[in-house]
């Protein structure tokens, strides 16, 4: 089948637990460049106006090595000087969705809803963890990709939402046990904040049980110890 024209969409947060409608295709996927962080606060989903939630968002490279308390923060998880790595070394597990074309334009519009509190849409390269069958059945799509010499995956451009360091919902950089805190105790109209964390945090360990993926993520896995203290 045909698929070139349908749109791509990579989760990083309550996407890979939460999918947007319509999708035929789902596919682990490595984000290069970018550190995910719950830095961004959450009125409208897992916590109110008077007393926001916290949820994932990805930290560039870039913003990383630009701001001492960012890298500060980096080293504490990673345990490197993230200016002696180049952006390509940093990594974050995320899934990639395909949408056929003729849904393409109303998950976008639900995408837009969904992701309003300070998020904005862009473009990132992703390397694929695909398997044979997914291979085969998006072959028109997938068959054009580079590939990546040292992993062997193929590389796709995907739309992805992040709230960016400048938008009005962000902000980090915060101590860990702070965010901790506020997520032990928010809720919002689609649940507890912790639900969001913990949801989170299994998605990507299943992904690790069944071999689709091979990366820890040590900040999340703190936060979710941290969480647990305060329960």
């Amino acid at each position: 089948m045909t698929v070139d024209k349908g749109l791509w969409i990579l989760g990083y947060g309550s996407l890979i637990y939460k999918p947007p409608p319509h999708f035929t295709h789902r596919i682990p996927a490595i984000i290069h460049g970018f550190e995910r962080r719950f830095w961004q606060s959450s009125i409208d989903h897992r916590g109110t106006p008077e007393a926001p939630g916290r949820v994932a968002t990805l930290i560039a490279y870039e913003d990383i090595i630009a701001r001492d308390e960012f890298k500060e923060d980096f080293h504490l998880y990673e345990s490197k000087d993230p200016t002696a790595i180049s952006r390509d070394d940093l990594t974050t597990v995320g899934v990639v969705y395909y949408i056929p074309s003729d849904h393409a334009a109303d998950v976008r519009e639900y995408l837009d809803i969904r992701e309003q509190n300070g998020y904005t849409s862009h473009e990132v390269d992703v390397h694929l963890e695909v398997s044979s069958s997914q291979e085969a059945e998006l072959k028109d799509s997938l068959s054009h990709l580079d590939i990546h010499e040292p992993s062997g995956r193929k590389v796709l451009r995907t739309s992805v939402y992040i709230g960016t360091v400048d938008n009005e919902a962000f902000v980090g950089p915060e101590d860990i046990k702070a965010t901790a805190g506020v997520i032990a105790t928010s809720h919002g109209p689609s649940g507890s904040n912790y639900k969001y964390l913990k949801l989170l945090c299994d998605s990507l360990d299943e992904m690790v049980k069944d071999g689709s993926m091979k990366a820890t993520d040590n900040y999340l896995k703190k936060l979710l110890e941290e969480v647990h203290k305060g329960l």
